[in-house]
């Protein structure tokens, strides 16, 4: 397997271009799902999980083709010739379920393995099974397989869901687009990236109303149509690199990265001491004369994101202070701890909290990533880190991030891939 070896110490300066979004891609290409006319998505970021999305859309018949020669635009479309979704795809990721809604709203009935993806807990899929339910499906589980059948087609209905889940709000959500009747969907998740997939919706014919909010509002129509579509920038990504800046005390240009898309994590980057601010092309991010230690707790969206908690967990690794980071999304996503307490981190886990106690500066180590994030909080502490890192089985990383060891050699990181 692949290693990343880093050599710390050296702050970042310079300019990180910032990808589309990867949360907002996989379930874009999956609404591709619901029209036989194309769909083109720009902005796509290359990405493990956009090919493992590609490959499971081409085996249900629809044809995803490069327009550009750099792969950053893709045509979607095409009759579906196969409603299963095979295990030997969707468990290389969680968000292939994000096909049941639309194959169900199109063909009437879906066959989706249940997901596989990163080991950090239980996700389940009940809340996307009993709001389809809600729309008139007729469910059942066997053999690790979603049966999912719509015999007189789907009906609008009231969905309340007891949590805001980004993956049933979408599923929902594209489902209820060919619905007969309205659909309100109550407690939605108001992630960008479900706005995204709403404006792509509408840009196809769908009629959706409250776009932005937690109640989402779906007059059904007969048939979606082609459209074409830019992907926002992945504002995870964005933060990931913000923190970079942060922990090794230079100045970055976030190229492409919007502001208004980071809800919490802006204001409490600015808590510890770090600059965030609009500038020409993108957002300037430096730390200022110190990093402080802030509490923080995960939540949905506009809160503090699950996916931001391991890279500021290491910001906080080296800040002034104490600092307790509380996980309340995922139960089991605290897996870097030990891996950053290996290179001189000072955190104590205490059931769903995490006490952190800035240290002057971590000592470069190997280590092991186990998830998408973690693979990253690694590198970023490395990045912090005297002396010399290694970050193995990092697999993970290339399923969020697009060449991110490019991307921070060119900002003066001593960084390279050691392949396996």
């Amino acid at each position: 397997m692949d290693r990343i070896l880093i050599r710390g110490g050296q702050p970042l300066h310079g300019e990180i271009p910032i990808g589309g979004a990867k949360n907002a891609a996989l379930p874009l290409m999956a609404a591709g799902l619901l029209t036989a006319e194309r769909l083109v998505l720009t902005n796509v970021p290359l990405l493990a999980d956009v090919h493992t999305m590609a490959a499971l859309l081409r085996q249900h018949g629809i044809a995803v083709e490069p327009v550009t020669n750099d792969g950053r635009s893709l045509s979607l479309g095409g009759a579906i010739g196969s409603v299963e979704a095979p295990y030997d795809i969707v468990r290389k990721m969680r968000a292939s379920i994000l096909v049941l809604g639309p194959l169900l709203a199109r063909m009437g009935e879906a066959r989706v393995s249940l997901p596989g993806g990163c080991a950090i807990g239980t996700r389940p899929v009940d809340l996307h099974l009993k709001g389809l339910e809600q729309l008139g499906a007729v469910i059942r589980l066997e053999a690790g397989y979603v049966h999912a059948a719509a015999p007189r087609g789907l009906a609008g209905a009231k969905v309340v869901l007891p949590f805001a889940s980004v993956g049933a709000t979408e599923n929902i959500l594209m489902a209820a687009s060919l619905a007969r009747g309205t659909t309100v969907l109550a407690n939605a998740a108001r992630e960008p990236e479900i706005g995204d997939l709403a404006l792509c919706l509408v840009a196809m014919g769908a009629r959706i109303e409250g776009i932005g909010t937690d109640q989402l509002t779906i007059e059904g129509v007969a048939a979606l149509h082609g459209a074409t579509h830019p992907i926002i920038p992945d504002r995870i990504e964005t933060g990931t690199y913000a923190c970079a800046a942060a922990a090794t005390g230079g100045a970055v240009l976030l190229k492409g990265a919007r502001l208004d898309h980071l809800g919490a994590v802006a204001r409490i980057l600015r808590e510890a001491g770090v600059e965030v601010e609009d500038a020409p092309g993108g957002l300037a991010v430096r730390r200022l004369n110190g990093l402080h230690g802030v509490d923080v707790m995960t939540e949905p969206y506009p809160g503090f994101p699950t996916d931001m908690q391991a890279q500021f967990m290491v910001l906080m690794s080296v800040a002034d202070g104490a600092a307790m980071v509380t996980e309340t999304i995922f139960e089991n996503r605290f897996m870097h701890v030990p891996e950053l307490n290996r290179m001189g981190a000072r955190i104590n886990v205490h059931g769903a909290s995490a006490i952190v106690r800035g240290v002057a500066s971590l000592s470069g180590a190997p280590v092991m990533a186990t998830d998408l994030r973690a693979s990253v909080s690694l590198i970023l502490a490395g990045l912090a880190a005297r002396g010399e890192t290694v970050v193995n089985r990092v697999y993970h990383l290339d399923r969020g991030y697009e060449a991110v060891e490019q991307k921070l050699a060119a900002c003066g990181a001593e960084i390279e891939r050691i392949p396996g």
